[in-house]
């Protein structure tokens, strides 16, 4: 009971020493990884592209992670309602963006982000890129109920 199973250690086995060039399964692999490598670089470059068109957005390119991390400035009425429901802003806006969308996003609040700045952190590991429309509908809406 205190080994590891077996499937966990030959997959583990798999992702340090994959097939090298020239062996049998090299053609798989390699298009394998290049199906996965080249879905997430569509997907943030999706998600990227949607947040430069978002109004009060900024987020740098992404460079390698799974992971985006974009600055939002919400409007004060937003900030405003965040308080009375007792919650952070980026709080707020990321409970409201799941409860419209399902799409699940991590308040910058949570990584000890600087005091006056509002962040989120989001991924692209979903499939597809449909989600990232339902994000830009929100955040257009969401902006004009609390502008």
């Amino acid at each position: 009971m205190l080994c590891p199973p077996v499937i966990g250690q030959c997959m583990v086995e798999v992702m340090v020493n994959p097939p090298k060039e020239g062996s049998p399964s090299y053609a798989q692999y390699k298009e394998e990884y290049d199906h996965i490598f080249t879905g997430l670089k569509s997907r943030a470059h999706a998600l990227y592209d949607a947040f430069q068109k978002m109004e009060g957005v900024s987020c740098a390119s992404p460079a390698g992670s799974m992971y985006l991390f974009p600055t939002i400035t919400l409007p004060q009425k937003a900030i405003d309602a965040a308080k009375t429901a007792g919650k952070n802003p980026d709080e707020f806006y990321c409970m409201r963006l799941l409860e419209a969308t399902g799409v699940c996003i991590v308040p910058g609040s949570g990584f000890g982000q600087k005091e006056g700045t509002l962040h989120f952190r989001t991924t692209f590991l979903a499939p597809g890129t449909e989600w990232v429309g339902r994000i830009e509908k929100f955040h257009r809406e969401f902006m004009e109920e609390f502008r």
